[in-house]
């Protein structure tokens, strides 16, 4: 039985296949691949994760805690950390230490799986909204949580999708900081159009657009006691309501957006006087849409800088996330080589 009967305005659902879970991840291709890899000139690499316990304390999110680490601990009940093999064994002069770590997927440098973010939509036809997700998987089903049978897991769109994806490509840079510094601004198609003309920025079919703002510089800064107040009114995004640039997102043919900041998109919510609306338009075309995956909290001042000296904005972005079936989202430490 068909998912869907109707299916959103602007959206890409099926053209994949019916049942797709990867999105635009699909266009790329092995020909994508070698592109990127011709990227490579200098055989450079960088690093483009914070520290996982950054932001630190609560972080951004207040669902959101830092990871914790601990030992794990033997059948007797002793810690691992640091263990004499000694003890198992008399002769043994090993010295092992073995943890384990509570870790919220998206706390710090993530992706975004496409289970992340759904919308109440009436994809049945009947006149009733539900809750919905990309390519009409469902609420309670196929993204289930604690009090569905089974209990919380994504059995469909979960971030493993993404990771068998085979997460390597080019990745396109263009500088936002250059120009707004770290004033808050909603960056419309007009302004990222004159951006990426002045920066030669060219974004092709199965691209990985990375967005720097400095936002994620700021988070560094603030040395794990991060001030929500400076954070929320600092550095650009995204306007994710701006419907042309929703139109250019969806023709340029991009796989991802990965940026910096803690959304993408700006999240100060636009009222448009509809009844209903999403409160983060950007999440809603990209993830529930068009099924492009979406990158927060990355770390990018330092590829931007040697970049810009360099007279590039191109490189090879190599960004697997975890192979966690049922997860919804994963920390990633993606590595730009130029």
């Amino acid at each position: 039985m068909a998912r869907w009967r109707n299916r959103p305005e602007g959206s890409n659902w099926g053209e994949f296949g019916a049942d797709d879970q990867r999105g635009r991840m699909n266009l790329l291709t092995p020909a994508r691949r070698l592109a990127a890899v011709r990227e490579v000139r200098e055989g450079i690499v960088f690093s483009l994760s914070l520290p996982l316990d950054y932001p630190g304390g609560p972080g951004l999110w207040e669902t959101r805690s830092p990871p914790r680490l601990a030992a794990t601990r033997f059948a007797n009940g002793h810690p691992a950390y640091p263990y004499h093999m000694s003890q198992f064994a008399k002769r043994a002069t090993d010295v092992v230490c073995d943890d384990e770590v509570t870790l919220c997927l998206q706390y710090s440098t993530q992706w975004d799986a496409l289970a992340h973010c759904g919308s109440e939509f009436d994809a049945d036809g009947n006149g009733v909204r539900e809750a919905v997700f990309y390519n009409g998987f469902r609420a309670g089903k196929d993204i289930a949580g604690p009090d569905d049978p089974g209990g919380t897991r994504a059995h469909a769109l979960g971030i493993e999708n993404l990771a068998r994806a085979g997460v390597q490509g080019r990745g396109v840079l263009i500088d936002l900081h250059s120009e707004y510094g770290r004033e808050p601004a909603s960056v419309g198609y007009d302004d990222l159009m004159r951006l990426m003309d002045a920066q030669k920025v060219e974004v092709e079919a199965g691209d990985f657009l990375c967005v720097y703002t400095g936002f994620a510089d700021l988070v560094l800064e603030m040395n794990k006691q991060p001030d929500h107040r400076v954070l929320y009114r600092s550095c650009a995004g995204l306007a994710g309501a701006d419907a042309r640039l929703q139109r250019w997102i969806a023709d340029s043919g991009l796989v991802a957006l990965c940026a910096d900041n803690a959304a993408v998109e700006s999240t100060a919510m636009v009222d448009s006087g509809a009844e209903r609306e999403p409160l983060l338009p950007l999440h809603e075309l990209c993830l529930f849409k068009l099924g492009i995956h979406l990158a927060e909290l990355w770390y990018l001042r330092e590829l931007a800088q040697w970049l810009a000296a360099h007279e590039r904005n191109r490189f090879l972005l190599t960004a697997p996330p975890l192979d966690l079936p049922g997860a919804v989202g994963s920390p990633v430490t993606p590595l730009a080589t130029v």
